[in-house]
């Protein structure tokens, strides 16, 4: 399942539009900034995992305490819930400014205003954060850490990048199922590129 497809599950199906109408955005805006968007949280993570940083990828899925933001779209839109969105970007991106570059394109390519871009992106990547601890708890991010240490960190890294590795049901498994954004034909991925901070 990708995040696109998660996401979507939000709130039985409600999830996207109540937090569109949390933040002023109508349910069209919204899914085609989330089109945009998911993928690009998708792909920043294989990317950040990739370039050595999958156990801080891993960190940010740790706490389910913070799942409740993929059930409540009014937490996700509030000032802590972006604030949680912005710190998860940012770990992701490797800094504020690729966040904020990333939302200036999504605003260009979706002519939504930016302002609206700006505070939706970070609600998104939150309820997209609990939506991944929804799936992994933290005793399974526990397995992958373990599955990562005893040698399945390159097969993880391969799998992310569409190479094949492990395809479990669990642990790195798990992960690579939930990160996997290809097919979704998202217009982000050639720019992400110009964003994504080593």
């Amino acid at each position: 399942m990708s995040i696109m497809r998660l996401l979507q599950q939000a709130q039985g199906g409600q999830g996207l539009g109540q937090l569109a109408s949390q933040l002023g955005l109508d349910d069209a805006q919204a899914e085609s900034l989330t089109s945009l968007l998911a993928p690009a949280i998708g792909s920043a993570a294989r990317q950040r995992a990739e370039s050595g940083g999958l156990g801080d990828v891993l960190a940010r899925l740790r706490g389910e305490d913070q799942a409740g933001l993929f059930d409540d779209a009014e937490a996700a839109a509030s000032s802590d819930g972006q604030a949680q969105g912005r710190d998860f970007l940012s770990a992701l991106l490797g800094g504020q400014e690729a966040a904020d570059g990333l939302a200036e394109e999504a605003a260009a390519r979706s002519g939504v205003d930016r302002d609206l871009v700006s505070q939706f992106l970070p609600a998104l990547a939150a309820m997209a954060q609990g939506g991944l601890q929804r799936q992994m708890p933290d005793d399974q991010i526990e397995a992958a850490e373990q599955e990562a240490q005893g040698g399945g960190l390159a097969g993880m890294i391969g799998g992310l990048l569409g190479g094949g590795g492990q395809r479990g049901g669990g642990g790195l498994g798990m992960l690579n199922d939930l990160l996997d954004a290809d097919g979704d034909g998202s217009a982000m991925d050639d720019v992400l590129g110009r964003f994504l901070r080593r």
